[in-house]
């Protein structure tokens, strides 16, 4: 069996629905940027063995600062992104070690996912040859026209929320990647990519509490999230 997963962490977005000057991955979380916070959940997994991480052009020395400061030793490779986070991410996977065998895609601003539910998703690729985290969807969904009328109700019991980390084979997935690229096509996860080429990706449930931070209020949600988990463990 697979032993270890390389990791691809995604953080050159800017977060402008955050309506902050600073992009929304630096922003402080405990006195922490949320990258960190993300990254760290990688760092304290044995399973993995080295986390490349995707950041914004210019950002490259403050990230080297912070895997020094945190001892982030995992941490192989900081690259700049591409135009698209689809290009971003084919940049990470390309700078994996060469043995690596599995990879895990992970948002740089989903600070709260677990070690259980990392670990469950890569088992789960291990099996069907892709996975990815979710959560069933909590609200009746309604599909709308350009009007604005609704079209149709989806039963909800089919829809899912979608979350990462996502979970391939390296070669797969690279494969999907580039495929997309040739066919200038733009997915919405990486997911998307392997599925318009026939394959499979199974769904692993995950927490709610799995979050993009991604707007203020999200980020109000985390402090008090942080702070409440504080108090419990007095």
């Amino acid at each position: 069996m697979n032993q270890q997963f390389g990791v691809v962490v995604v953080a050159a977005g800017k977060g402008s629905r955050m309506g902050s000057t600073e992009s929304k991955q630096y922003l402080l979380m405990d006195h922490k940027p949320i990258l960190v916070h993300t990254l760290e959940v990688f760092q304290n997994i044995a399973e993995v063995s080295s986390i490349v991480l995707v950041i914004g052009a210019g950002d490259e020395s403050r990230c080297e600062q912070y895997t020094e400061q945190y001892k982030l030793t995992k941490v192989s490779q900081i690259l700049s992104g591409g135009s698209e986070r689809q290009a971003s991410v084919l940049k990470g996977l390309r700078a994996l070690p060469l043995d690596t065998n599995w990879v895990l895609v992970h948002d740089g601003v989903r600070p709260f996912v677990t070690r259980r539910d990392v670990l469950a998703c890569w088992q789960q690729a291990i099996q069907e040859g892709a996975a990815v985290l979710a959560v069933p969807v909590k609200d009746t969904i309604k599909v709308v026209d350009y009007a604005g009328y609704i079209e149709s109700t989806p039963n909800r019991r089919s829809l899912w929320a979608i979350q990462t980390p996502q979970a391939f084979r390296l070669g797969d997935l690279i494969n999907a990647h580039e495929q997309a690229e040739a066919d200038e096509f733009i997915g919405t996860d990486d997911a998307m990519l392997l599925e318009r080429l026939g394959s499979k990706v199974a769904i692993v449930e995950g927490s709610y509490t799995n979050i993009k931070i991604t707007t203020p209020e999200d980020l109000t949600w985390a402090e008090f999230s942080i702070q409440r988990d504080k108090g419990e463990n007095k």
